[in-house]
């Protein structure tokens, strides 16, 4: 059986708003409400409120994955919703899941400058434009991943200066803590 079929995936590059910090907290926006991305698909303001209701209700939480790989969970997402702009998230990496270290390293490189939502579209039309305007969507996971789909976006943090400095030291860190339990 494919759990996949009829999952969808949308690329959004780490924006200004997106920040790294205590080491290992990330957060920021995996979705922009009226950006077109490369696909053509634009996002309307409300598309995940229903989802994450149930969500909530369920006691369930939307999954932190390394590239979309569902056997490659890296962190989890703390807080997850809706605001004027997009779809905010904020979590944390897994110090001891040793994907989540690489990714803290490939942030710090800038390798890796991506958010990716995985969710099914429940409900759609076209805008002004002939494009799908996506009007409800089932949230599935918010990856961390190598090529974004919304160009618009870009990596940052607290203020514009999280660049190399600050995510080095995570990475530093993810390794020194990566050294210590492979001597244990």
């Amino acid at each position: 059986m494919d759990t996949d079929a009829g999952l969808e995936r949308k690329f959004c590059r780490l924006d200004e708003g997106i920040t790294v910090s205590d080491g290992v907290v990330i957060e920021g926006y995996a979705s922009l409400f009226g950006s077109e991305d490369r696909g053509g698909d634009v996002v309307a303001p409300g598309a995940y409120k229903a989802c994450l209701t149930r969500l909530a209700t369920d006691r369930r939480q939307v999954k932190m994955l390394w590239q979309h790989d569902p056997a490659q969970p890296i962190g989890v997402w703390d807080e997850v919703r809706e605001d004027g702009r997009g779809l905010y998230v904020k979590g944390r990496l897994l110090e001891s899941v040793a994907k989540a270290r690489e990714a803290a390293a490939l942030i710090a490189a800038g390798a890796i400058d991506g958010l990716s939502i995985g969710y099914r579209t429940l409900r759609a039309a076209k805008n002004d434009k002939g494009r799908r305007l996506l009007q409800e969507l089932e949230l599935w996971e918010v990856s961390l991943v190598t090529f974004p789909m919304l160009p618009s976006a870009r990596v940052g943090a607290k203020g514009e200066s999280l660049c190399c400095d600050d995510l080095r030291e995570l990475a530093a860190a993810f390794e020194d803590a990566r050294r210590e339990m492979a001597g244990r």
